[in-house]
C-alpha cells in the first residue's frame, strides 16, 4: 500500500509564497512595476524604487483587518 503524502500548513505557505516572489519578480521584468497593498493604500511599486499611491481602500469598523499580501 502507498503512503500519501501530507502537507501541512508550513509547506503550502512556504510554497505559495515562493510562487507570489517568483511572479512578483516576473511582473516587475516584463512590466515595470507592482501594485500592491500596504497601510491601507494601494501603490504602485516601480524597478527603480519609486513608488505611488494611486487609491487608499475603505475599511468598514465590522469587517475585521484586511491583509493582502
Amino acid at each position: 500500500m502507498k503512503q500519501e503524502e501530507y502537507l501541512t500548513k508550513r509547506i503550502v505557505v512556504r510554497a505559495a509564497r515562493r510562487g507570489m516572489k517568483a511572479a512578483s519578480k516576473e511582473t516587475v521584468e516584463v512590466m515595470g512595476y507592482n501594485v500592491v497593498a500596504e497601510n491601507g493604500q494601494v501603490v504602485k511599486k516601480f524597478s527603480d524604487g519609486s513608488q505611488q499611491i494611486i487609491g487608499t481602500i475603505a475599511v468598514s469598523g465590522s469587517t475585521g483587518p484586511i491583509k493582502l499580501d
